[in-house]
C-alpha cells in the first residue's frame, strides 16, 4: 500500500458513539484538505482577490484608535505586489514563530540525543502516580506560559514522549499538553508577559470613558489562577474519558529511530543525569541572582522584572536553548553517548533535519499572515464583530458570553491575542463601562475566548508544528486528525468557562489586584 492509501483513524476503529462519529466525521473532511503549505498557500491567493473585489466598497466602521474609515487595501494593486514581493524574504525571516522554533530545537535536540530528556523522563514516571500523569502535564502546560511560547516546543512534544513511555498513546499526550499550552493560554497562577500587554490596551481603552483610571497590571491574576483549576479539570477528563479511548486503535507507525526508548536507566544514566541537573540548577541560580541584584540586568530602565520591555523576556529562547544544551552536553559526555564535539554537532543538525517540513509550512504561513495584515480585512473583521455585540445591548452576563463567543470566532481568523485587543477593546470597554461594569471584567471576557479556540484554528502559527509532532507517531496524521482530537477540548472549554466565568462574577470575587467590579454607568 503506498503512502497516499495509508489508513486514517476512522470510526471503525473508535466506539461507535454519536460523539466519535462526529469527530471521526471532522476528522475525514479535514484530512481531506490540502498539505498545510498548500492550504496557506491558496489561503494567500483567495486574500488577494478578496482584498480586490472589497477595495471597491466603502465601510462605514472607522478604526477604533485612529478614528480613520476602514478601508480593505487591494493586494493586487501593483504597489502592493512590488512591496509584498520585495519584503517576501524578510516577512519569511521575521516570522516569530520560526525563531522560537528553530533555536529552542537545536538546544532540546543535544538534550534529546544525549540521552537527558529520556532518562528524566523515566526518571520521573517512577515516582508519579499513573493516575495523575495527565493532570501534571496539563498543569506544566499552563505554567509554560510564563516564557511565551516555549510551550509549544517544548512542552507539546515531551506530552507525545512522556504518553509513550508510560504505555499511553502519543497523541493523547500532545492533545492533552496542546490543551494547556494554547487551549489554557489565560489560564496561569504564574504571572506572564501577556498580563501588563492586555492590561495596557484595556486601561487605554477605559480612558475613553474615564482618564483617571488606572488599572493594575495583574488585574486578572485571580481569575485566571483559578482558571488554571477548570482548565486542569477539564483536560484531565477529556483525555483520560474521551481523546484516548478513541485512539485506542490508532496504530503507532512512527519511525521506531525516532520514539523514545523504553529500556531501564543505568547506574551510569543516573550520574549523568545527576551531573546534568547539578549544572541546570547552578544555571538558574545564577540567573536568579542576576535578577535580584540591584540594577539588575535583567530588568527594565524602571527595575521591574515584569515588563514586556525587560530585558530577561527578550531573553527566554537563548536562556532555554542554553539550559537544555549545556545540560545535554555534560549529561551526554557522562553517559558515553556524546565522545566528541562532532556527536553534539550531529544532535543539532538532526534536530534540524526533522525542522526541514516545518520550515516549508512556516514560509507560506509567514506570507499569508502578512497578506491579511496588510488587507486590513482582519481589523474590519473584528471591528463589524465588535460593533454588532454592542449594537445588542444585551445584559451584563449574556454580554460577557456573547464577548467569549466572539472573540473565539474572530480568533479563527486572526491569531494575536494583542492585536485583537488593541482593535476591539477601544469599543467594548467604553461600552461595559457605561452600562456599569468594569475593564477588568471585560477583559477577563475577551481573555476566555481568545484561548478557547486556538487550538482548532489551522491559522494558528504553530498548528503545522503541532501536526508535525503527531506524525512523528501516526504518520497518517492531517489537519483534520488534530481538529478531531482538539474540538472537545475547544467546546468544552469556551462552554464551561464563560459559565465559570459569569459564576465567578455573580459571586462577586476579586478578579485580580486592584481590580473591581463597577463603575457608575455614564449618562
Amino acid at each position: 500500500m503506498s503512502d497516499s492509501e495509508t489508513p486514517t483513524p476512522t470510526a471503525k476503529q473508535s466506539p461507535n458513539t454519536l460523539l466519535n462519529r462526529f469527530l471521526d466525521g471532522i476528522e475525514k473532511v479535514g484530512n481531506k484538505l490540502p498539505d498545510p503549505a498548500v492550504m496557506f498557500f491558496g489561503l494567500l491567493i483567495i486574500v488577494a482577490f478578496v482584498s480586490w473585489g472589497l477595495s471597491y466598497v466603502d465601510f462605514a466602521e472607522r478604526h477604533p484608535v485612529t478614528g480613520d474609515a476602514i478601508s480593505i487595501t487591494n493586494l493586487l494593486a501593483s504597489d502592493q505586489l512590488t512591496s509584498f514581493l520585495t519584503g517576501m524574504v524578510n516577512t519569511f525571516m521575521t516570522f516569530a514563530p520560526l525563531g522560537v522554533v528553530l533555536v529552542a530545537m537545536l538546544g532540546v535536540g543535544v538534550a534529546e540525543r544525549s540521552g537527558f530528556i529520556n532518562v528524566g523522563i523515566k526518571l520521573m514516571l517512577r515516582v508519579t502516580p499513573k493516575m495523575l500523569l495527565t493532570p501534571m502535564l496539563i498543569l506544566v502546560a499552563i505554567v509554560s506560559h510564563t516564557a511565551v511560547d516555549a510551550g509549544y516546543v517544548l512542552v507539546i512534544p515531551l506530552g507525545g514522549v512522556i504518553f509513550y513511555a508510560a504505555g499511553r498513546h502519543p497523541l493523547a499526550g500532545i492533545a492533552a499538553a496542546f490543551a494547556g499550552v494554547s487551549g489554557g493560554f489565560s489560564a496561569n497562577f504564574v504571572p506572564s508577559a501577556i498580563d501588563p500587554l492586555l492590561q495596557g490596551f484595556t486601561e487605554s481603552a477605559a480612558h475613553i470613558i474615564d482618564p483617571s483610571v488606572q488599572l493594575n497590571p495583574l488585574n486578572n491574576y485571580a481569575f485566571t489562577a483559578a482558571s488554571s483549576l477548570v482548565v486542569v479539570a477539564i483536560g484531565w477528563f477529556l483525555t483520560d474519558k474521551v481523546i484516548e479511548p478513541r485512539l485506542k486503535n490508532v496504530p503507532i507507525d512512527g519511525d521506531q529511530e525516532d520514539m523514545p526508548q523504553l529500556d531501564d536507566v543505568t547506574p551510569q544514566d543516573k550520574k549523568a543525569f545527576k551531573t546534568a541537573v547539578m549544572t541546570m540548577v547552578a544555571g538558574a541560580a545564577l540567573l536568579t541572582y542576576l535578577a535580584v541584584i540591584d540594577q539588575s540586568p535583567l530588568a527594565d530602565s524602571e527595575g521591574n522584572l515584569a515588563s514586556v520591555t525587560a530585558p530577561i523576556f527578550g531573553m527566554i529562547v537563548p536562556l532555554i536553548f542554553l539550559f537544555f544544551v549545556i545540560p545535554g552536553i555534560v549529561h551526554g559526555f557522562v553517559a558515553k553517548t556524546f565522545t566528541n564535539s562532532q556527536d553534539v554537532i550531529k544532535a543539532m543538525s538532526t534536530a534540524m533535519e526533522g525542522m526541514a517540513y516545518y520550515i516549508v509550512m512556516a514560509f507560506f504561513c509567514a506570507l499569508f499572515i502578512k497578506a491579511f495584515g496588510d488587507s486590513q480585512l482582519g481589523t474590519l473583521l473584528s471591528v463589524k464583530g465588535a460593533t454588532f455585540l454592542a449594537s445588542l445591548e444585551l445584559s451584563g452576563g449574556v454580554t460577557m458570553v456573547g464577548i467569549v463567543f466572539l472573540v473565539a470566532f474572530i480568533n479563527l481568523f486572526v491569531g494575536s491575542s494583542s492585536a485583537k485587543w488593541a482593535l476591539i477593546s477601544p469599543i467594548l470597554v467604553p461600552m461595559l463601562m457605561q452600562l456599569g461594569y468594569s475593564p477588568d471584567l471585560t477583559q477577563a471576557a475577551y481573555r476566555v475566548g481568545d484561548s478557547s479556540s486556538n487550538i482548532i484554528t489551522p491559522l494558528l502559527p504553530y498548528f503545522p508544528l503541532i501536526v508535525l509532532y503527531c506524525q512523528r507517531y501516526v504518520k497518517s496524521t492531517g489537519i483534520g486528525t488534530l481538529v478531531s482530537m482538539m474540538l472537545p477540548y475547544s467546546i468544552a472549554l469556551l462552554v464551561i468557562w464563560s459559565i465559570f466565568l459569569v459564576l465567578y462574577w455573580t459571586l462577586g470575587i476579586p478578579l485580580g489586584f486592584g481590580s473591581s467590579y463597577a463603575y457608575p454607568a455614564a449618562g
